[in-house]
């Protein structure tokens, strides 16, 4: 399996966590426990894919898709 073939729903969801990483780091952020809390959401989401379980390169996959994830949702926000 390529490391870049990723699922489209597991980069939508490392995009939807880095945003509410960004989000919750922000000086004075709104509703933390929100925050928190979907973040903990998105965490358990990620770290249980089934993806992770088909890639045996887990640690190099899981760089790469925050690589690619960033630059989803930089591309998206352009």
């Amino acid at each position: 399996m390529d490391v870049t073939d990723f699922p489209d729903d597991l980069v939508q969801t490392q995009a939807a966590w880095n945003a509410t990483y960004d989000a919750l780091a922000a000086p004075r952020p709104r509703d933390i426990t929100a925050l928190r809390r979907r973040l903990l959401r998105l965490s358990v989401r990620l770290w249980w894919h089934p993806y992770g379980e088909a890639d045996p390169s887990v640690p190099a996959a899981r760089s790469e898709l925050r690589r690619l994830a960033r630059t989803h949702g930089t591309v998206r926000a352009a």
